[in-house]
């Protein structure tokens, strides 16, 4: 049963948001209290920030997950993807979903009980293009930027697609080799850009985070080294596992050999693509920034965006409206359902993953055909195309694997019914 209560807000005039919500009490685990900087530019910036390796070891205390989650621009070389001139206004709702019960399995829990036992950092809820929830916790404001972690990897997906309307890319269906020479002879020699954004390369690897010894911490240390083409030199010696397109296997790595694609096809940064195509069209508010893998190198594609929460609200929009950016259709027409509707593998197994999103397998989102991105430690985008709602959540959890959490996607079909 879902119950909303849903309490007065201003008009929607102006893009001024209601007050934004704050100050839930944490659950364990969660970070204790709002930490505060007060440096000049970034209000952040002179807080102490954890390491890498501590992230994915699961190692950080709840206090320096905070503080590092907003700081990652601090652990690698970025890029600044530049904004526009005038921010697009994102208008208050008339009413304001202040509170909701939904239920897992046989509990029931309220809005506060997510926000609290997943930790949840920022909250940001559009029905319409119009916020009817903003929360921002421990110490973060609307300045704030926060780490994407694996939602950068529907990003880049969205690069692709910009790519292919462009004409950089002919069609999905080339080979990886044609974009990325450096895998030529590789396990990657004969799959194709579909195979990667469906995850479903034959690449062997292994994505546990905390396993020193996993491919994922091998891509890790890649890009600790900062040395240029480390990443794709370990994606070249990958053995194949599978023929190309027949398996799905989650892999950070496919997600680097996307990004390669894209800076190889377009011939300049992704941030910049992005920055062109999509942040300063779409009226972003703030400069974001992206990971790269070595001074002045390529962007790190499965990782390593940190924006604004609002901001990250502003491009669930542009995917929630097809792809459109002030009046210019940026991706191919039809790509955004392609790229959200659950894929199919050579031979007919169905995966609950579309190209680099991923896609609720039953229930209310399911049948809407809505789909989200998302990330390890809570980062998520959720779009809803048919109700028109987007669902920005952040996350500060710190361990990896997300134990003692709640499942989002039945909050999700929940926030979606109460606002019908």
């Amino acid at each position: 049963m879902l119950i909303a209560a849903c309490g007065g807000g201003g008009g929607g005039g102006g893009g001024v948001a209601a007050p934004p919500i704050v100050g839930i009490a944490p659950a364990n685990g969660c970070a204790s209290n709002p930490v505060t900087g007060s440096a000049s530019g970034y209000p952040h910036a002179s807080e102490p920030i954890g390491t890498v390796r501590q992230i994915y070891d699961g190692a950080l205390s709840p206090d320096l997950a905070v503080t590092t989650y907003r700081n990652i621009d601090r652990l690698f070389p970025t890029r600044t993807i530049e904004p526009g001139g005038t921010p697009s206004a994102l208008p208050t709702a008339a009413t304001q979903l202040t509170q909701l019960n939904y239920t897992v399995g046989a509990a029931t829990y309220s809005l506060a009980n997510f926000v609290s036992t997943n930790c949840v950092a920022g909250l940001l809820v559009l029905k319409d293009g119009k916020i009817v929830h903003e929360t921002y916790q421990y110490g973060n404001t609307q300045k704030t930027r926060w780490m994407s972690m694996s939602v950068a990897k529907s990003i880049t997906s969205t690069l692709i697609g910009a790519a292919v309307k462009d004409g950089y890319i002919a069609s999905i269906d080339d080979p990886v080799v044609k974009y990325v020479p450096r895998l030529a002879g590789s396990a990657y020699d004969g799959a194709t850009v579909r195979n990667v954004l469906m995850m479903a390369s034959g690449a062997r690897w292994n994505e546990t985070y905390t396993d020193p010894g996993s491919d994922r911490r091998q891509l890790l240390e890649a890009q600790i080294s900062q040395k240029p083409g480390s990443a794709m030199d370990l994606m070249s010696r990958l053995p194949r596992a599978a023929a190309p397109g027949s398996v799905y296997n989650y892999s950070t790595g496919e997600t680097q050999v996307a990004g390669e694609i894209v800076y190889n096809a377009v011939k300049r940064p992704l941030a910049q693509y992005l920055s062109e195509k999509v942040w300063s069209k779409v009226g972003m508010e703030a400069q974001a920034n992206w990971w790269l893998d070595s001074p002045d190198g390529v962007e790190i594609g499965g990782s390593g965006i940190s924006a604004t929460l609002r901001d990250y609200g502003r491009f669930g929009l542009f995917v929630m409206n097809d792809g459109v950016a002030a009046g210019q259709q940026v991706v191919p027409a039809g790509w955004i359902a392609e790229a959200g509707t659950a894929k199919v593998l050579a031979g007919g197994n169905p995966i609950s993953y579309g190209y680099l999103w991923w896609i609720p397998p039953s229930g209310p989102s399911a049948a809407d055909g809505a789909f989200y991105a998302n990330g390890i430690m809570g980062q998520q985008i959720y779009i809803n195309r048919k109700e028109r709602v987007v669902i920005v959540v952040w996350g500060a959890q710190t361990d990896p694997a997300g134990k003692g959490t709640l499942p989002v996607v039945p909050f999700f079909d929940a926030v979606v019914a109460a606002l019908k």
